[in-house]
């Protein structure tokens, strides 16, 4: 099995070590410092374990062949990641996306194609780079997945894959209600988490962020019901504060995104939640803030 994985990051790091036991694994990234991290690594480690080898790549055409692609960008960068590969692709070749968001497979399907075979999901997998190409993680998350116009039968070999690679995989007919759910977690916890530069576990140790991180799932979860989505939980708060626990030791990605000077996914996150309250008449002061905050940060940080 030969399995592309675009973006070298924690999360492509992590899951590329894994499918990296089973498969022929190629990391494809345009950071030419990242890659030759991972070449002096001898391969992807997580957790100290003997490095495992893969390839490397830095244009479209090096995933030319793949039989399954992860996708492992931020969401901002789907677009942008994707276009060289039209045409550098068998039409056949599912992409698989783990990401942020909700807005991801119409992206695939802008840069790819409407009958791109795409499969979504959702991974509370956690993930933190130590360097290129070795990553800290607690192994402890679970991975769902669903088609996003692939086949039944294409998410489960995805699914099983991940199985027989050692980590946690399930498939539903309905991947929306989760990606939903995974949407209320992202937009109490990542803008939160950036504002404050605190870890996402500190949220739950101060009343202040905790009941603003609370009133950010509720709104949340109160667009997703309104556009009749069933959430694979039944209170938004106790969901956010499971998922606090699974990484909370580390900073949110958009955290980092605000350190680094990369755009953060605020768009795609709590922006989400805010176009969709629009559509369904739902208001969102508190996502409305947090996007407003955020993307002032970002324009601060530029203008310095």
């Amino acid at each position: 099995m030969r399995v592309g994985i675009i973006g070298s990051g924690a999360m492509g790091t992590l899951f590329g070590y894994h499918l990296a036991g089973q498969c022929e694994v190629t990391m494809l990234d345009r950071n030419p410092d990242v890659l030759q991290g991972i070449e002096r690594a001898g391969g992807l480690s997580v957790n100290d374990a003997p490095p495992r080898p893969v390839r490397m790549g830095s244009r479209s055409r090096d995933l030319f062949g793949s039989n399954i692609v992860f996708l492992f960008v931020k969401a901002v960068d789907t677009l942008r990641a994707l276009r060289p590969f039209a045409g550098e692709l068998s039409p056949s070749t599912p992409i698989v996306s783990l990401q942020n968001g909700v807005g991801n497979e119409d992206a695939i399907k802008t840069a790819l194609g409407g009958a791109v075979p795409v499969v979504l999901g959702i991974t509370t997998e956690s993930s933190l780079t130590v360097s290129a190409g070795r990553v800290r993680s607690s192994e402890e998350g679970n991975t769902i997945i669903g088609s996003g116009g692939a086949s039944p039968a294409t998410s489960r070999s995805v699914a099983e894959l991940l199985t027989q690679s050692g980590m946690r995989a399930a498939v539903v007919y309905d991947i929306r209600p989760h990606l939903w759910g995974k949407l209320v977690a992202n937009a109490a916890i990542n803008a939160v988490s950036a504002i404050l530069d605190c870890n996402a576990g500190d949220i739950l140790t101060d009343p202040n962020a905790a009941r603003l991180a609370e009133a950010l799932a509720e709104e949340a979860a109160e667009v997703a019901s309104s556009l009749k989505i069933n959430l694979p939980f039944a209170n938004p708060w106790q969901y956010v504060t499971e998922v606090i626990a699974l990484g909370a030791d580390s900073k949110s990605s958009m955290a980092f995104d605000l350190e680094s000077g990369h755009p953060s996914e605020i768009d795609h996150i709590n922006g989400a939640v805010c176009a969709a309250g629009r559509r369904a008449g739902v208001p969102t002061p508190y996502n409305d803030s947090m996007v407003r905050i955020i993307k002032a940060k970002e324009s601060l940080r530029q203008r310095r």
